[in-house]
């Protein structure tokens, strides 16, 4: 019976996961669940929600009730930091929150400044293998 308790009481405790926090937000406060509509756009401080101990905010009260419904629907993949940077480096590198990708209905964000956009790189180098890496290095790296 202990063992039962140990083990439930293991698989009921969520795990901490470090996720990319600049400017105290997730994707540096731009709106996660707008990025399912192909758009970047920043949130409001006055629709915000947290989910997992992580502030989100949003650009509609829309999206914010959308988010409240089902919200690991739409968190970034890799705790929000650089998809190619922990595929490729294992590395946990900060985003810039315009540059993603939804692709087998998760999202993706990439660093992207000067000539290193890294979501080009991840499109012209196989971002199936690259996820897939991505998948493995995070499992090492996401505390």
């Amino acid at each position: 019976m202990m063992i039962l308790i140990l083990v439930f009481g293991v698989m009921g405790h969520a795990q901490s996961i470090d996720y990319n926090t600049k400017k105290g937000f997730a994707a540096n406060g731009y709106d996660v669940v707008a990025y399912f509509d192909g758009k970047a756009l920043e949130g409001k401080m006055d629709l915000t929600a947290v989910y997992d101990e992580v502030n989100y905010k949003f650009s509609s009260v829309d999206n914010l009730k959308k988010f409240k419904r089902n919200p690991e629907s739409y968190l970034p993949q890799y705790g929000g930091y650089c998809a190619y940077a922990v595929a490729v480096n294992g590395k946990k590198v900060n985003i810039n929150p315009e540059t993603f990708e939804i692709r087998d209905g998760k999202l993706y964000l990439f660093y992207n400044q000067g000539k290193n956009n890294t979501l080009q790189f991840w499109l012209n180098e196989s971002p199936n293998n690259l996820k897939d890496q991505a998948d493995k290095n995070w499992e090492k790296i996401k505390n």
